[in-house]
């Protein structure tokens, strides 16, 4: 579950007072602590409300008013978004918290709301209509949505971090020769498969093709079964650094690197996850990999290892 971790304004907050230098070390560490975990997605600090406008709405009708506002207890410091497994998982890492004010302070935390809390309200048109808003908003363009094969892709496997996963294009480096020499092999795309995905960060990496059979796959070869289901596809590359630095199960794409493995000719490789489900792993395709690396296409779905 996702949980907004909010800090509730004080007279200091509200006043405009800087945090100590030993606040800003101790925060500093506990956010460390909160991402080497997994548990923070993002946080930030807010300034005080002489600097906010509230707009109110009445029918439609529109009206805007300056800050400060007097309310300070119901006003917002600060928050952080967290990926927690429970309600009492977050309520441990608040107890951990540094005391963000010079004085008494609150720190609330609400549930957000995730799309299985809307049951059949939120159709499958809807729930990709939201996808494709996340995905654009990362500025990834907006995917397409459709119905995907059952496929089997065999090929080199390695696990990552979230610190190693620069190290993908290398993989591809190592797979490149094997190209065209696969038993097998089916149609002229590569594909890279994330699988087996934890909250850490963690997860597994597949460079390969399709194959008809696993039956005589050169030594070190893993397979991976993808089975029929409605895939998320989007094309190109992912460029922003906001992406690369998403998180699992959060939003529709994640990030990429190239690997450069011959004159003008260039692999695509995914380095972080891109799905709504943090157990469904992105699979990318590298569109007519041999002899020049031309595109690909990224889509989202269910794999097992067969």
């Amino acid at each position: 579950m996702k949980v907004m971790v909010i800090v509730k304004a004080s007279p200091s907050s509200e006043a405009g007072e800087t945090p100590s230098q030993q606040l800003f070390t101790e925060m500093g560490k506990y956010n460390e602590e909160l991402v080497k975990a997994g548990i923070m997605q993002t946080g930030a600090g807010l300034h005080p409300s002489s600097k906010a406008v509230r707009v109110r709405f009445s029918g439609k009708n529109r009206v805007v008013t300056d800050g400060p506002f007097a309310e300070t207890r119901e006003l917002i410091a600060g928050f952080w978004i967290w990926k927690v497994s429970s309600m009492a998982e977050a309520i441990e890492w608040v107890k951990r918290c540094p005391n963000p004010m010079n004085e008494e302070s609150d720190i609330d935390i609400r549930p957000i709301f995730e799309a299985e809390d809307f049951g059949e309200a939120l159709t499958p048109e809807l729930r990709e209509q939201e996808a494709s808003i996340r995905a654009q908003a990362l500025g990834l363009g907006a995917p397409r949505f459709e119905n995907g094969r059952e496929m089997v892709i065999a090929g080199l496997n390695e696990h990552y971090t979230h610190e190693t996963r620069v190290n993908i294009p290398k993989q591809w480096e190592r797979f490149v020769p094997h190209l065209g020499k696969i038993a097998g092999q089916v149609g002229g795309s590569s594909y890279g498969v994330v699988w087996r995905t934890t909250p850490d960060f963690s997860f597994e990496y597949l460079c390969g093709v399709e194959v008809q059979s696993t039956d005589k796959l050169p030594s070190g070869f893993t397979h991976v079964k993808l089975t029929t289901q409605r895939y998320a596809v989007s094309l190109g590359g992912f460029p922003t650094e906001e992406a690369a630095k998403s998180r699992l199960g959060e939003v529709l794409a994640r990030g990429a690197s190239t690997a450069r493995v011959g004159p003008r000719q260039q692999v695509i490789a995914l380095t972080t996850l891109v799905v709504r489900d943090p157990q469904a792993p992105l699979i990318a395709k590298v569109r007519d990999l041999a002899p020049q690396y031309s595109g690909s296409d990224a889509k989202v779905g269910n794999c097992e290892k067969t």
